[in-house]
Parts: structure tokens; C-alpha cells; sequence
């Protein structure tokens, strides 16, 4: 119950559970993926990654023993060796009009529910609280927190609509 699309590479040892659903992925020798994992195209997967249930990686790399646990999306990415992601864990890379990269280091951890909201660059060894919003470059070896309070300001989020499909258009041209 595993579906195979186009463009797909399986390396030797790879483990794949059932109901995972992969096209345009290479997944690397002995790696774990699933169940119910979903590899879009541009995934890779390096020697002992571990792609956990109910996850989905689309145009991302994944390092050497990265792991991303399960219920995380991670799209637009670089994911360093050895770096664990925690449940619920999202790569925020659209904003309504414009894609954008999050780099996370080696060695690093980010706790769940965190939203890494890009363009974002984590360094290696860096800690991210579970829970955070990460929304600016976080230096190697430091610990990121990112909770606030909720704050509405009402009747801007047409001017951030209207800003982002200005910047798309200017892109078009």
C-alpha cells in the first residue's frame, strides 16, 4: 500500500512503511520513511534520515540521521545532519504569493509545534523551544524562543494582500 509515482530513487536499505504516498523523491540507503509519510518532488533524503507518519517533505533536503517526526511539514528546506524535528514542526515557505528557504543547521533541535517562518537561516547546534514562532537568523549554539502574546491589528491583513500581490506582479515583469 505504498504508491510509487514518477521519478522516484530508492537506495539499499531504505524501510518504507505502508500508505506512504512518493513521487520525485530520492530517498538514501538506509533510511526510514513512513507510514503515512508523503515525499512530494525535490525530497532527498540522505544515509539514516528518518521521515516519521503523517509528514510531508516537498523540495527539501534532508541531512544524514536528520530525523522529522511525525505531523511536521517541511517544504523549501535544507535540513542539517543529525538535526531532529519535532512533531508538528512546519516550514512556513508561502506567503499567499511568494516562496522562500529555511536553512536549518547540523546537530540542531527544534521542538514541537514550532513554525519557522522563511526566508530563515538556523544554525548549527541551535535549540528552538517548542511552541515558538521563528521569524528572524538564529546563531549557532543559541537557544531560540518565540512566544508572545496575541496581538489583532485590525484591517491589515487586506494591506499585506495587497503588498505581497504587488511584489508578485513586480517579479512578472
Amino acid at each position: 500500500n505504498v504508491f510509487f509515482g514518477p521519478k522516484v530513487a530508492v537506495e539499499s536499505g531504505a524501510v518504507i512503511h505502508a500508505f506512504s504516498h512518493i513521487e520525485g523523491a530520492h530517498i538514501g540507503a538506509n533510511t526510514s520513511v513512513g507510514p503515512f509519510a508523503r515525499l512530494r518532488p525535490g525530497a532527498k533524503l540522505a544515509e539514516k534520515a528518518k521521515v516519521g507518519n503523517f509528514c510531508e517533505v516537498k523540495n527539501a533536503d534532508i541531512g544524514a540521521g536528520a530525523k522529522v517526526n511525525h505531523l511536521s511539514y517541511i517544504g523549501d528546506a535544507t535540513v542539517g545532519a543529525e538535526t531532529n524535528i519535532g512533531a508538528g514542526v512546519i516550514t512556513c515557505n508561502y506567503d499567499g504569493y511568494n516562496k522562500f528557504k529555511t536553512t536549518i543547521g547540523s546537530n540542531a533541535f527544534v521542538g514541537s509545534n514550532s513554525a519557522l517562518v522563511a526566508p530563515l537561516t538556523i544554525g548549527n547546534g541551535v535549540y528552538v523551544a517548542s511552541g515558538s514562532v521563528i521569524t528572524d537568523e538564529v546563531p549557532e549554539n543559541a537557544l531560540a524562543l518565540g512566544r508572545a502574546r496575541q496581538v489583532n491589528k485590525e484591517g491589515r491583513a487586506e494591506v499585506l494582500r495587497e503588498k505581497y500581490k504587488a511584489i508578485k506582479a513586480n517579479k512578472n515583469k
